[in-house]
């Protein structure tokens, strides 16, 4: 018989785990651009598409404002994003990356390769788990708005 409620039972430990294990990977790589790994996610975000606004990098990487104008601060003290407010819309400000930004991206280019080859798991593997981790993702969040909406 298992105890249900045994630690090394549980999803939500493996993933908090899974999370801490790969967040501690990453450090050396990011220690050699100068950034930390929430940093580098904001970073991805606007190597994929540059001038966002914060509501779109935050939706992205699905954190509230409070929590991303911190490492906004904190980049663009670092020289890697400025901010711009739009012409057509004073309120509205833009992120951008500053040409020592972009240029990081090119220093940062081997690092998902370089933390695949640390897991010695093979790239199906990868890729599995990945769609696996956004398909459970996905369901809690299917979830949650099932269960916020019967509420009100």
């Amino acid at each position: 018989m298992t105890n249900e409620l045994a630690l090394d039972q549980q999803v939500c430990f493996a993933l908090y785990s899974a999370s801490r294990a790969t967040t501690a990977a990453y450090r050396p790589l990011l220690d050699k651009l100068g950034v930390t790994y929430p940093q580098y996610l904001v970073l991805l975000v606007l190597w994929g598409r540059d001038g966002r606004g914060v509501k779109d990098i935050g939706a992205a990487l699905g954190l509230d404002t409070g929590t991303l104008s911190p490492l906004l601060k904190r980049l663009e003290g670092l020289g890697f994003i400025e901010r711009r407010r739009l012409s057509t819309d004073e309120r509205r400000v833009e992120i951008h990356l500053t040409e020592t930004g972009s240029a990081l991206r090119t220093e940062a280019l081997d690092i998902p390769n370089k933390l695949a080859k640390k897991t010695a798991m093979g790239e199906d593997d990868l890729m599995r788990l990945k769609e696996a981790l956004d398909a459970l993702t996905s369901a809690l969040h299917r979830t949650d708005s099932s269960t916020t909406e019967g509420a009100s």
